[in-house]
């Protein structure tokens, strides 16, 4: 077993239903299993769910404070700044809150950040470090 990956990224939403429609508007397609507290999206890899916060606290059997809502960043990288330029724009009609309009960036590369409405915050990027391959997934180069 390789220790060194993660299987599945879960969000506790406010709202299941409004983050439904979010992603769903992202144009993210929702695979089998899903229920009325819990919703999963395959992405090349690996799971994406949405689960709803008032269930996941019944499952964990604590308490979920604010601070740990938003605390990450997840990303999207892109094969240039035109589709990093789209994808912001896609996220804002989708209802995404505006954080940080793409631009250059001090790494030499070119991204954004937008909010869901959860507060959830996304990236979206083009890293001319790191190429992609057919799926967007980032080749690794030895």
């Amino acid at each position: 077993m390789t220790p060194q990956r993660i299987t599945m990224i879960t969000l506790a939403v406010a709202d299941l239903t409004r983050s439904r429609k979010f992603y769903a508007d992202l144009g993210w397609a929702e695979a089998d299993g899903g229920n009325g507290t819990i919703a999963f999206y395959k992405t090349t890899g690996q799971f994406f769910a949405l689960y709803s916060k008032d269930a996941l606290v019944k499952d964990i059997g604590m308490p979920i404070h604010e601070r740990s809502t938003g605390t990450i960043t997840l990303a999207t990288n892109y094969n240039s700044p035109k589709e990093v330029d789209a994808a912001f724009a896609d996220a804002l009609a989708a209802g995404a809150i505006a954080i940080t309009k793409p631009a250059e960036v001090f790494w030499g590369g070119y991204s954004g950040n937008f909010a869901d409405p959860d507060g959830h915050l996304w990236e979206v990027a083009h890293n001319p470090f790191w190429a992609l391959d057919a799926d967007g997934q980032i080749m690794v180069v030895a």
